[in-house]
């Protein structure tokens, strides 16, 4: 651009394009390697079972394959027989388009206005109020008696970035969805779209934010998650039952309703990712030739996050001790830090740490509402104790493999000298 780019502006170039390649083929690949391993006994990997694991785009990935209708192989079999889709969100993805464009990911000042987070969002069908169109994620493996065991997990990121809430309620808003039986919902608290690094610190370049990243690590619970859903798969042993926010209790809310701690320092967010109702055209739908560029778009779907705590931790969900028995604020949402523009807008991927205050005259001379630490705890053992106590309850209910406490345990130690020292 001659004239520069502006900080924190969103720069949209449309153009015309020609000779697009082919794109879909992805999900026959992965149907048919499937279904070749698990029933071709020459296969070079012969398994009995095949399990998808994809994470962001390739959880996106997964949940558009189940929805194209790709989990019958050519002969009607399972190609999949389970799939765990991690901070997929609510969206699918430019997979099977022309001019596909997988990589695009709905993020708060980048790909915009693409056939990312569309309906439908729901594993069960649902009805959009605005079209009356009445669909399902699983509508074509349930048809097909190929439905896998499904684990949709999420961070706390992706109620503020990816539009999670509309994966389990109704359109307008207004009600939770059921959930099939073979469909598992997991929100795990105050994590960030990546772990993030610990000790804490702030992201660089276009994504710093005002603070230092959710370090809280996801690869704990992704080791007894893969532990369960082969249990789910071989034995039939069902997993932890789905625990995410939800309507009925009050712990998943209109951005309008919910309440933040006044933190010193801290800004909140406005706003967050919904989806919408893109038109791209007459035929998109069926032909998946996107003729509109920009789409005109339609109406928003409503827009839901969870609720927090005094402390500014959310209440629903699979918290690790450090949600359960706090030194700090996990946040869902990063704003972007000013020196990249437009400080009011959101960091993609990224949650926030905001440690407590150390002690009470902390506390009081900044005007932090949030209890100190010496006010919670007597000690580094009586922290500790606790700690263990929530890791233990962690490991009974199967969110925790009983291997990892001793590591968990000592990041546990860390943590505190960390917000103690």
């Amino acid at each position: 651009l001659k004239t520069g780019f502006e900080k924190g502006k969103i720069y949209e170039y449309v153009y015309a394009v020609q000779d697009p390649v082919v794109a879909g083929l992805g999900f026959a690949s992965i149907r048919d390697f499937a279904s070749w391993a698990k029933h071709d006994p020459h296969a070079l990997t012969p398994v009995k079972r095949v399990i998808g694991e994809g994470i962001s785009q390739n959880g996106r990935y997964l949940r558009d394959f189940l929805y194209e209708g790709f989990n019958a192989d050519e002969q009607g079999r399972m190609a999949l027989d389970g799939v765990l889709a991690h901070v997929a969100g609510a969206g699918r993805g430019s997979f099977n388009y022309r001019f596909a464009q997988p990589s695009r990911d709905g993020e708060p000042t980048s790909s915009v206005d693409f056939p990312i987070d569309i309906f439908p969002f729901t594993d069960e069908p649902e009805v959009d109020p605005v079209t009356g169109r009445r669909a399902g994620l699983l509508d074509t493996v349930k048809a097909e008696h190929v439905e896998p065991k499904i684990f949709l997990s999420c961070t706390s990121y992706e109620y503020w970035g990816r539009a999670v809430g509309l994966i389990t309620i109704t359109p307008d808003g207004k009600h939770d969805m059921p959930i099939g039986p073979d469909v598992r919902v997991y929100h795990f608290t105050g994590l960030q779209h990546f772990s993030g690094p610990f000790p804490p610190r702030r992201g660089t370049g276009d994504l710093m934010g005002q603070q230092p990243m959710s370090p809280l690590p996801v690869k704990y619970f992704w080791r007894a998650m893969i532990t369960n859903m082969n249990a789910w798969v071989e034995k039939g042993e069902p997993p932890p039952p789905s625990s995410y926010p939800r309507i009925d209790n009050g712990t998943l809310l209109p951005l309008s309703k919910r309440k933040f701690p006044k933190i010193p320092g801290v800004h909140v967010p406005t706003d967050a990712n919904t989806g919408w109702h893109p038109d791209f055209g007459p035929h998109w739908r069926t032909t998946r030739i996107l003729s509109r560029q920009p789409p005109k778009v339609g109406a928003p779907f409503p827009v839901m996050a969870p609720a927090v705590n005094a402390d500014g931790n959310e209440m629903d969900g699979i918290k690790l001790p450090e949600i359960t028995e706090p030194l700090a604020t996990y946040t869902g949402w990063n704003l972007r830090d000013p020196s990249i523009g437009a400080p009011g807008q959101r960091v993609p991927f990224e949650g926030s740490y905001i440690p407590f205050p150390k002690t009470k005259a902390d506390r009081l001379r900044t005007g932090d509402p949030r209890l100190s630490i010496a006010e919670r705890y007597s000690s580094e053992a009586e922290y500790l104790k606790l700690y263990g106590k929530a890791l233990d309850k962690l490991i009974a209910e199967r969110w925790i493999l009983p291997g990892d406490k001793a590591a968990m345990m000592a990041r546990g130690k860390a943590e505190w000298v960390l917000a103690t020292e």
